[in-house]
């Protein structure tokens, strides 16, 4: 404070005396006369500068010798001993931030391996085994409503298998941080496409039922017929479109692979219908309906399988040293 307040001080005038000595010798003294700089303020001033401090002690700082602490006093602050002190991680990059957040705990691990192999076991028990090993004499009792609903029975059992598998695939694939679940965007085209890829191959088979009723088509199917050949097809497509308008909606990780776990199934499904006309003595045109259909839903499977490939690539380039820009995913 009283050093704050002294450096408001002018110095004004200054006088130098030569004084002559008896012995000749000649000695010089300045005498140095200030005013402050507002004369209202000497008393004060005066009152200020002349409080009771110990000037003959030692002052609050010291030499920098010897690496002794340049502060002394009560309010010291003293040097976190190194040796002593906890080891922080330093972060040298963005990436290292991004892999401690992302980095996943052991207890997490441990219940997400079994899930690798529970989840595939579960969708080729519900879905391929009754397809291939199950035989059609044993369930399909004729074009009638038992042998149709014996079909359905099937098929959801299937979807029963593929609801797990999409549970198990999203708790293994959704991140633990939920703001990369805000980020994450679906691309129109890809939405388009399987929209229009699905809607295409739901109302081929209903053309052919409305042409065959009005006998464009001939010789006709009847309807029980046709709904035992392509009834579970068309009901299993429904549910497909239906899963992945939810899983576009809640942003799961498995919008990628659910078109291609009821494709695949759906191949199967076709293949079944082929062998069911052969017993149903089902008109030519219709099993050439059929090998229409398995052949544009291979075709649809093919493109998934890209997409994914894709969409993995541009993830591990993103992903490595190299770096990918996000502008590349719109």
């Amino acid at each position: 404070m009283a050093s704050l307040l002294c450096s408001q001080i002018k110095f004004s005038k200054t006088f130098v005396r030569v004084r002559v000595h008896d012995n000749g010798q000649i000695s010089l003294s300045r005498s140095l006369h200030w005013n402050p700089l507002q004369s209202g303020h000497f008393e004060n001033l005066v009152l200020r500068c002349t409080k009771n401090l110990s000037w003959e002690s030692s002052l609050p700082y010291a030499s920098a010798e010897d690496d002794a602490s340049i502060i002394k006093g009560t309010n010291v602050i003293e040097p976190i001993d190194t040796e002593e002190a906890p080891e922080i991680p330093i972060l040298q990059s963005d990436q290292d931030v991004v892999e401690v957040k992302n980095e996943p705990s052991v207890q997490k691990m441990a219940f997400k391996l079994p899930m690798w192999l529970l989840g595939p076991s579960i969708l080729l028990v519900t879905g391929i085994v009754p397809s291939l090993w199950l035989p059609l004499s044993s369930v399909f009792l004729g074009p009638n409503i038992a042998g149709f609903l014996s079909l359905i029975g099937l098929d959801c059992i299937f979807n029963m298998g593929a609801m797990l598998f999409f549970l198990m695939a999203d708790a293994c694939g959704r991140p633990g941080n939920t703001i990369f679940d805000l980020k994450r965007q679906i691309p129109t085209s890809y939405r388009s496409w399987n929209l229009a890829a699905s809607i295409l191959g739901f109302l081929a088979p209903l053309a052919l039922l409305f042409a065959s009723r009005r006998g464009t088509l001939q010789p006709q199917l009847p309807f029980i017929p046709f709904a035992v050949l392509l009834g579970p097809y068309l009901l299993l497509l429904s549910v497909q479109m239906l899963t992945e308008m939810l899983t576009w909606h809640w942003k799961s990780p498995v919008w990628l692979v659910a078109p291609v776990v009821y494709e695949g199934y759906r191949v199967l499904q076709l293949m079944r219908g082929l062998q069911l006309a052969d017993e149903i003595s089902a008109p030519g045109w219709m099993v050439q309906s059929l090998r229409g259909l398995v052949s544009w839903w291979v075709f649809v499977l093919g493109i998934q399988l890209m997409r994914i490939a894709w969409f993995a690539g541009l993830s591990f380039a993103r992903n490595s040293s190299y770096g990918v820009s996000d502008d590349m995913n719109q």
